[in-house]
């Protein structure tokens, strides 16, 4: 499958995150931000445990716990928690750094040196999402904007992390995607009842829209996410993240009945311009041949220079 492909089945991921907003307003009970965030990773991740048939073996036990707890664990509270304290989707704005956050770790982690290119691109990200979903600056609360921050950095680690680890000898992007929804959704659970009490009950509604984000918005989009994350670049794959406010925005226009400014016009215009901007910039990474056949290269070099 060629970089285009990869590139496009990877960004319904985000697509998919971007119709969150409209199920969970319509479809499901309120106020229940954690009960809503084990219902989308634990049944999924469960489900795609059995289709695998696979679990982890030696080291990727806790590497899998570790990714769990980035991608889901940490990533899913804190997202609820930003988005009920911040107005105006200020959430997303503060949110929309990350591929500033993944520029940064790739450089550390995997060598994947961020150009100035690819900085100016995540600052237009942010400028752009900022003017589509910011509706007032509100008051200001430093619990809200640091849970943004976080969600956003735990989602840059996982996803700097899951490129750096790979994934072990014959096992798919399914079975280490049902891993870590496992491992994020049984790190929720128990703060989903402390705070939050028995399971609500549910109607026909709320069973579809439970199950949609269960299937749909986080078992199948998952499983693209970190399948493109094991074929593109870091930085590649987290330049998507701007079409998540992006598609909420234009499902709040078609089927909410929701207006969009000029403003907000100019401003998915940029945000989907640095989202192509930062698919152009990134480099498409070396295999592991590619890689061996450099090393094999640059140790001969310093062995010539050596005699």
């Amino acid at each position: 499958m060629n970089r285009a492909a990869t590139v496009a089945l990877t960004a319904l991921a985000p697509v998919s995150w971007g119709s969150t907003y409209a199920v969970t307003t319509q479809l499901l009970p309120p106020d229940r931000p954690l009960f809503t965030a084990l219902v989308r990773a634990l049944p999924a991740g469960l489900a795609l445990l059995a289709v695998t048939r696979t679990l982890p073996r030696g080291a990727w036990w806790w590497k899998s716990a570790a990714l769990g707890a980035l991608n889901i664990g940490a990533f899913f509270p804190l997202l609820f928690l930003s988005a009920y304290r911040l107005p105006g989707g200020m959430a997303a704005v503060v949110g929309s750094v990350g591929p500033l956050f993944v520029a940064a770790l790739a450089a550390l982690l995997l060598s994947e040196r961020p150009t100035t290119r690819t900085l100016l691109t995540g600052v237009a990200a942010a400028l752009g999402v900022s003017l589509v979903v910011l509706k007032s600056a509100g008051a200001f609360d430093l619990v809200g904007v640091m849970a943004a921050l976080a969600s956003s950095a735990a989602m840059s680690a996982g996803t700097v992390l899951t490129k750096r680890w790979g994934r072990p000898d014959g096992v798919g992007p399914l079975a280490l995607t049902g891993w870590q929804l496992t491992a994020g959704g049984l790190l929720i659970a128990p703060v989903a009842f402390l705070a939050e009490g028995a399971p609500p009950a549910l109607d026909g509604g709320n069973l579809v829209g439970y199950g949609y984000l269960a299937l749909v918005n986080t078992a199948v989009a998952y499983w693209l996410w970190f399948r493109g994350i094991g074929r593109l670049t870091a930085t590649s794959v987290t330049f998507l993240g701007p079409l998540s406010p992006l598609t909420a925005a234009v499902i709040g226009w078609a089927a909410l009945g929701q207006t969009l400014s000029p403003l907000q016009v100019t401003g998915m215009a940029i945000a989907f311009g640095a989202t192509l901007s930062g698919q152009l910039a990134a480099r498409k990474p070396f295999s592991e041949t590619e890689r061996n056949a450099r090393k094999v290269s640059m140790d001969a070099m310093l062995s010539g220079l050596r005699r």
